[in-house]
């Protein structure tokens, strides 16, 4: 079987940040498979430098540069790294993602900044540092990881929400000033949740333990489709069986998904467990750098009933869009018409 991609090309040359767990460590193991040249970013050095170990081990070139993508110097400084260790840049991954979960006027303030720092500008600081090297090239894939988060509200994670939108509009901003350019892409990946250690290292300060509602992904299927946009890009990706219901629903009957979605967050905040509160990794690196973060199994039995829900919530707005409207000033004019004129 020949490889996605080309023997006789040289072989594609990758940036990805948030590379030392989760989808990030799924990707850079994925990209390594193909062949790929590695550019890998986190703040963990000791993490990433084990994720690069493990790359080499498939045969892939892979060089570790430590980042903190909410430094908008050293993000100018990670493309230079990658231009300087093998010429050119040809896939940008924006992978970075934390969260912070809690009512938002008992979270403190700088969680919700630390968050929208990361998520949102550290995206546009990846954009700003490699964007003049695609312009120059004239080519070029810039793939931001945004979640299903960008298009449904996610209560007690309003600062998650809010860099999720923001990066929704960023994204669609930057496609429209690169029309010009046809070979320069700008593609949004649009996962429901995925089963990585977010959750596990993420900020919590809810007093409860957390987990991600079910279905949950596993982060090699999103890896792959990163692996897929590189080689064929595409505008809009959604990943996961209640991406697009769940889409279609709150596009249609917003407030319905609301209630819905604030419904079972409380329903399961009620019936969690107690935990510590915690800042988990917004201020520090991460100290869990798996793949996986444990959540497949726990959730499978209760995957049908989220999906049944979203997708009901989803046939529901359909309907409502759907059902038949009443013209009254057409019969109206119809009644006045059929009755006799005054002599």
């Amino acid at each position: 079987m020949h490889s996605p991609f080309s023997i006789r090309a040289p072989s594609p040359v990758v940036v990805l940040t948030g590379a030392s767990s989760g989808i990030g460590h799924a990707a850079a193991l994925a990209f390594a498979r193909q062949g790929a040249h590695l550019v890998l970013a986190a703040r963990g050095a000791e993490a990433l430098d084990k994720v690069a170990a493990e790359c080499r081990l498939l045969d892939a070139e892979a060089l570790a540069v430590p980042t903190d993508v909410t430094d908008a110097g050293a993000m100018r400084a990670l493309a230079d790294a990658a231009i300087a260790r093998y010429g050119r840049i040809d896939v940008w991954i924006n992978n970075v993602g934390v969260g912070a979960v809690g009512a938002f006027d008992t979270t403190p303030i700088e969680a919700h900044q630390q968050v929208i720092a990361a998520n949102l500008v550290g995206h546009m600081n990846g954009a700003h540092a490699v964007l003049p090297h695609f312009r120059q090239r004239g080519r070029g894939t810039l793939i931001n990881m945004i979640s299903v988060g960008g298009w449904t509200v996610a209560p007690y994670a309003a600062a998650y929400t809010a860099s999720k939108f923001g990066l929704r509009g960023f994204s669609e901003a930057l496609r429209a000033e690169l029309g010009s350019l046809p070979e320069v892409h700008v593609c949004e990946v649009y996962p429901t949740f995925v089963d990585t250690p977010g959750l596990l290292h993420g900020a919590n300060y809810s007093g409860k333990r957390l987990r991600p509602p079910p279905p949950v992904l596993d982060p090699r299927r999103v890896a792959g489709a990163l692996v897929a946009l590189s080689r064929a890009p595409r505008d809009v990706t959604s990943i996961g069986s209640v991406a697009v219901p769940g889409r279609l629903a709150h596009a249609l009957l917003p407030g319905l998904t609301r209630r819905l979605t604030v419904w079972f967050a409380d329903r399961a905040l009620a019936r969690a467990e107690p935990a510590p509160v915690s800042n988990g990794n917004l201020f520090e690196p991460s100290r869990v750098h798996t793949i996986d973060g444990g959540h497949r199994t726990l959730a499978t039995r209760a995957a049908p009933v989220a999906a049944v829900a979203l997708a009901g919530a989803a046939a529901l707005a359909l309907l409502w869009v759907m059902r038949p409207r009443r013209a009254p000033h057409r019969l109206g004019a119809a009644r006045r018409s059929a009755q006799p004129a005054d002599s």
